[in-house]
Parts: structure tokens; sequence; C-alpha cells
């Protein structure tokens, strides 16, 4: 059986660990001053997978915290995701020739859907499109704009492509541990032929379980920040539990 794979999540604001809720850069909890330290921890409990998100570059539309990320990718054996502000070639590039598994590309796959195209060609199974939501609709430039473009039609555009996955965020419930949107991630994957991995919301194991049903329906992951920071998810357990 294929196993769940969990993410546990590095969101880097003026270089410190934080979460935000829903998205906001207001309402965000600080969590550590030390990101390559944290990774080490998650390693430390058995993540073979992480999740980093540069949130200052999703807004400023380059790399912000780029030290942070690079501390990171030295202290963690596994492989690593990031996401944030990465619209450029050069970017893309660079992070990948730096260590980095997969590169998460949001607010430039609704805008220059070619851009995503010639990089899924450039670097097969090493490009991710993040899917973010709220009310169905795609949210972008750091969830501060809402488009009217249907999640499931944005998703439709790359099943050629050759991306690797679709990171799909219910931007709604992200940082408010209300349970992950289990439901729209089933369908979202039933919809495409791209694997998806799910975020926004993860309460605890409950979770992990629900989510661990549907990896033959084509979730691959989970993204799970701050259930884990709050002690409310044990990372172990949650790997155990993913397979």
């Amino acid at each position: 059986m294929v196993p769940l794979i969990v993410f546990p999540a590095i969101d880097l604001k003026r270089g410190q660990v934080v979460r935000l809720a829903e998205g906001d850069m207001d309402r965000a909890t600080i969590y550590g001053d030390d990101p390559a330290a944290q990774a080490r921890a998650f390693a430390t409990a058995g993540a073979t997978h992480l999740h980093v998100v540069d949130l200052d570059g999703a807004f400023a539309g380059e790399s912000v915290n780029g030290d942070a990320v690079r501390g990171i990718v030295a202290a963690f054996p596994g492989r690593v995701q990031l996401g944030g502000g990465i619209r450029t070639p050069d970017a893309v590039e660079a992070w990948l020739a730096l260590g980095v598994a997969r590169v998460v590309i949001g607010t430039a796959a609704l805008e220059q859907p070619q851009f995503v195209r010639d990089m899924a060609a450039a670097y097969p199974g090493q490009i991710v499109v993040a899917v973010d939501a709220r009310d169905g609709m795609v949210a972008t430039k750091g969830w501060a704009e809402v488009s009217t473009t249907p999640v499931a039609d944005l998703a439709r555009r790359f099943e050629d492509a050759g991306v690797a996955a679709l990171l799909f965020t219910d931007v709604g419930r992200d940082g408010l541990l209300k349970g992950c949107n289990v439901a729209a991630t089933v369908a979202l994957a039933a919809a495409v032929r791209i694997p998806v991995i799910a975020s926004g919301g993860v309460a605890g194991i409950d979770d992990i379980h629900a989510l661990g049903g549907h990896v033959a329906d084509g979730v691959e992951g989970v993204i799970t920040g701050r259930a884990l920071y709050d002690g409310r998810l044990d990372l172990a357990e949650a790997l155990r539990v993913a397979g």
C-alpha cells in the first residue's frame, strides 16, 4: 500500500517560524526563531518530507527569507518542497540547484500558465502547482486576492503539463484547526489526473486517517502545521497512521 506523505510545514516570516490564520499576515503566531532547528526536529521525529513557505516572498513576488530556506535545506536530510514568491525561471532553477526537491508555483500558475508548463517540461517531477481556494475560487498573491476562476478549472489546465502534484489549500480553514476539507480535496483529485496534496485546517489524527483512506483516489499527501506546533497532532503517530 502506498503511504500518505505527511509534510510538516515551516512557514517563514522575517526569518521566524510562524503560522497564519486564514492566510492573514497580521494574524501570525510565532513558534520559533531557528527554522533550521525546527527542520532537524521534524527529521528526528521521522519526517522524510518538509513543506516550506516564504510568506514574505509570496507577497513580495520574490525570495525574502532565502537565508532561512538555505539553512533548512542544509539541516533537513529528506525532501524539501518550497513555495512563496517563485515566479521566474531563474528562481526555479536556483532553488532546485540548491537542493530543493520540488518548487511550488502559485500566483504565476493563474497569471502565467505557460511559465508553469515550461518549468514542468524543464524539470519533470519537480514542479507543484498550488491551487489555493477561498469559497471554491482560486486565491492568489499570498491569498490576498480572490479570482473568478474555479479551482477545478485551474487544475485541469495543467493535466497534460507534467506537473508533479497539485497543492490544494482551503484558505478559509488554514491555521484554524477546523479539520481538513477532505471532501473538497477528494473531489479535486477525482476531477484531474494529477496527484493532490491536502493543506489547510488539519486538526488532529482523525484528518490523517480520513485522507489516508483516499490515497488510491489520488490524494498524495497532507501538509500540517499549527496542529503540530500546538501539540494537537503527534508527528510520529501521524507518520505511523499514514503508513
